[in-house]
């Protein structure tokens, strides 16, 4: 099995039973659409496991004791928003969102992927807001 496979067999199965904001759409749909968006291999397989370690029961020694590459487990660790509290959501998804720029310009595609998705899924107001500044930090 390739990585590819394998990030998407584990992203298929720890979000197995979610579903997106509606209540009625697998939420894998959102991890396939993102790294169906991407050319590269590598960052595909990010973007499969781009919200497993925030969403899921899934830990980073998970994903490495089951063969994804550290590479990967490390990527996709980076783009998880477990250290964002609900206080001052908006100015610390802002940092974060910063931090992808600065420490790690690499992920930007799947970030900007990861927003376009989340923009074309019927976001509320608060939420086109937010990825709309997102989007300014990441573009410019």
């Amino acid at each position: 099995m390739t990585q590819l496979e394998l990030c998407k067999v584990v992203a298929t199965i720890a979000h197995a039973g979610q579903f997106r904001r509606d209540g009625i759409t697998p939420y894998i749909t959102h991890p396939e659409a993102v790294a169906n968006s991407l050319e590269n291999e590598e960052l595909k397989c990010v973007a499969w496991l781009h919200d497993v370690l925030e969403d899921t029961k899934v830990t980073f020694r998970n994903l490495i004791d089951i063969g994804i590459h550290p590479s990967i487990v490390v990527s996709a660790n980076f783009l998880s928003k477990n250290d964002i509290k609900n206080e001052a959501y908006l100015d610390s998804y802002l940092k974060y969102i910063v931090a992808i720029k600065v420490a790690r310009p690499d992920l930007i595609p799947v970030k900007l992927a990861d927003i376009a998705h989340n923009m074309s899924s019927n976001p509320t107001r608060k939420q086109t807001e937010k990825y709309t500044k997102a989007l300014e930090i990441l573009n410019s």
